[in-house]
C-alpha cells in the first residue's frame, strides 16, 4: 500500500518530498499516481504536472468515505506507484477536530505516514515532538521521518541520534537551499505554468530524492494499492459510480446517451484555473463537452456553447487585463441574457460583478451582471454547511451540501432588491450568513464544490444546457446593442 506523507504542520515540506519522489519515479519511467488531502487546488496543479497524470483530491468531507475509497484504489492501482500527501498538520481537521484530517484519511484507508519535519531550528526536542505525533492516535502507524531544513554533518547526526532514542526510523534529510524553495502568494503555492524552467526544476527534485532519502526503506512504501474487490459494483469506475448514484430515473441512467452534442465554455486561463479533474470527466460522461475558454486572451465564447463555468482562480491579479476583455466580457453579458445557465465559483463570480479591485487598490470594471464591488478584504476559510434557501439553477431547497470557502476578497456596495438568496452558510468560528445568487439560469457563490460530492449538480447543468439556445443564436438579437440591465439582481 501507498504512504501518506504528512507533517507536523504547514510549510514543513510535504508538497517538496512528494514532489521529490514523484520526480525521481517519472526519471526512471514508472508512473506514479499521487493524491492530495482535502480541497487544495494549487498543489495538485503541481503534483500532477510532474506525474504526468491528474492529482487526484481526497476529501471525505466534501466527497463521503465511500468515494474517498473507490477514488483512492481506481486510480491509485492503475499506477506503478502511488502516494498520498497530506494536508495542514497530521490531525487538522474541521474547526479543532479531526475530521477530513490526514490522519482521517490514512486510518480509512490503512495508509502508513511518514512524517516531514522541518527541523532547522531544532536538536533533541525532535524526540518529544515525533513521539507526541506517534502516540497521539492509537493505530496510525509513523513509518519514518524525513527532516527539512538540515545543513550540516553534526546537526543531522544530532536529530538522528535524537529519533534513535525513541526507535524512529529516519528515511532522509532534504537540506537547506534557496533554490529548492516553493514560491507562494496570498493563496498557496504558485501554479507551474507560472514558475520558470519547470522542467528544471523537476529535475532538481529528482536529483534531491537521489541524494538524500532513504530509497531502499521509501519505495516500498510507495506501492499501489490492489483494485477493489468485484462484487456489488465496487470495482466501477467512480465517475459512473458517481452519477449511478445520483440517478432519479431512468433516463439518468443512461449517461451521455442523447444525441444532441452539449458544449459548455469552462474559463480556463491564468486568473482561473481552480477546478477539480472529475468535473470535466463528470460533465463529459453526462454527454457534455467542456470547452477551454481565455477571457484573459479576450477570446469570445466557444460558438454553439449551450453554458458557462467560471471556476475559481486569481482574477483579482489579472483585473485589469480581464477589464480590457471587452469582448470576452460582451460575449458573457449576451450569454446572460440570452437565458444559457452559468455557473461561478469564488473568483469566477468576481468576474460577474461592476469592479474589482485589484491588489494595489484599483478598481477594474468587470462584467456587471451581479450588482456588487470587490476589494481585499479579511481571510475567509474553512468548511461550510449550506442549506438552499430556493429551488435554482443547480440546487434545490431542502439539500445539504458541503463546500469550502477560501478568499481574501470581499463583496462591497451590493445592493439588494428582496430577491431570496442563494443559500445560508454555516462553518464552524463563523456566525451563518446568507450566501450567493440563484436564478433558474445562473449560480454564483463564494463557495468550492466537489462535484463528485453533489454530483446532482453536473446533471441539472446538463439538463439546463439541454434547455438553452447555442450561443450567439440567441444572441444575436442583442449584437451591437448594450444590455441595459442583467438579467438577475439581487444578493445576499
Amino acid at each position: 500500500m501507498a504512504c501518506l506523507i504528512a507533517a507536523p504542520c504547514s510549510g514543513s515540506g510535504k508538497t517538496l518530498l512528494s514532489l521529490a519522489l514523484t520526480a525521481l519515479l517519472r526519471r526512471g519511467g514508472a508512473s506514479v499516481q499521487v493524491f492530495k488531502v482535502g480541497p487544495d487546488y494549487l498543489d495538485p496543479q503541481l503534483l500532477g504536472r510532474v506525474s504526468g497524470r491528474p492529482c487526484r483530491n481526497l476529501d471525505r468531507l466534501l466527497c463521503g468515505e465511500d468515494w474517498l475509497e473507490r477514488a483512492y484504489h481506481w486510480w491509485g492501482s492503475q499506477a506503478d506507484h502511488c502516494l498520498v500527501e497530506g494536508v495542514m498538520g497530521l490531525f487538522d481537521g474541521r474547526g479543532p477536530s479531526a475530521e477530513g484530517s490526514s490522519a482521517e484519511v490514512a486510518t480509512l484507508l490503512g495508509l502508513p505516514v511518514v512524517l516531514v519535519v522541518e527541523a532547522s531550528r531544532q536538536a533533541g526536542s525532535l524526540a518529544a515532538l515525533v513521539r507526541g505525533f506517534r502516540d497521539h492516535q492509537p493505530g496510525l502507524e509513523l513509518a519514518g521521518v524525513v527532516l527539512n531544513g538540515v545543513s550540516t554533518e553534526r546537526h543531522r547526526a544530532l536529530l538522528s541520534e535524537a529519533l534513535d532514542s525513541i526507535t524512529m526510523p529516519l528515511l532522509g534529510v532534504l537540506p537547506r537551499h534557496p533554490d529548492l524553495s516553493l514560491p507562494s502568494r496570498h493563496l498557496g503555492l504558485l501554479p507551474p505554468d507560472e514558475l520558470q524552467d519547470f522542467q528544471a526544476r523537476s529535475e532538481e527534485w529528482a536529483a534531491l530524492a537521489e541524494r538524500n532519502l532513504d530509497l531502499d526503506c521509501l519505495l516500498p512504501l510507495l506501492r499501489p494499492p490492489p483494485p477493489l474487490a468485484s462484487g456489488e459494483g465496487r470495482a466501477l469506475d467512480p465517475i459512473r459510480w458517481c452519477l449511478e448514484r445520483s440517478a432519479r430515473t431512468a433516463a439518468d441512467l443512461d449517461c451521455g446517451g442523447g444525441s444532441t452534442e452539449l458544449p459548455v465554455a469552462i474559463a480556463s486561463d491564468a486568473a482561473f484555473h481552480f477546478r477539480y479533474p472529475e468535473a470535466a470527466e463528470l460533465l463529459t460522461a453526462l454527454g457534455m463537452t467542456p470547452l477551454p475558454w481565455q477571457p484573459l486572451a479576450d477570446q469570445p465564447l466557444p460558438r454553439g456553447c449551450r453554458g458557462v463555468i467560471l471556476p475559481g482562480g486569481y482574477p483579482e491579479l489579472h483585473a485589469a487585463e480581464l477589464a480590457a476583455s471587452q469582448r470576452s466580457q460582451g460575449d458573457l453579458r449576451r450569454a446572460a441574457a440570452a437565458g444559457l445557465p452559468i455557473y461561478a465559483e469564488c473568483g469566477g463570480l468576481l468576474l460577474l460583478g461592476r469592479t474589482l479591485e485589484d491588489p494595489q487598490g484599483e478598481a477594474h470594471a468587470m462584467a456587471g451582471l451581479l450588482p456588487f464591488s470587490a476589494r481585499r478584504g479579511s481571510l475567509q476559510l474553512g468548511y461550510r454547511q449550506a442549506s438552499p434557501l430556493g429551488d435554482g439553477l443547480v440546487t434545490r431547497r431542502g439539500e445539504a451540501l458541503v463546500g469550502h470557502e477560501f478568499h481574501r476578497w470581499e463583496l462591497n456596495d451590493t445592493v439588494v432588491d428582496g430577491s431570496e438568496p442563494l443559500w445560508q452558510l454555516e462553518g464552524w468560528g463563523w456566525a451563518p450568513r446568507l450566501e450567493g445568487w440563484t436564478t433558474p439560469t445562473l449560480h454564483a457563490s463564494w463557495l468550492h464544490l466537489h462535484w463528485a460530492g453533489c454530483s446532482a449538480i453536473c446533471r441539472r447543468l446538463r439538463d439546463a444546457a439541454a434547455q438553452a439556445t447555442p450561443f450567439p443564436e440567441g444572441a444575436e438579437a442583442l449584437e451591437g446593442a448594450a444590455v441595459v440591465a442583467p438579467p438577475w439582481s439581487g444578493g445576499a
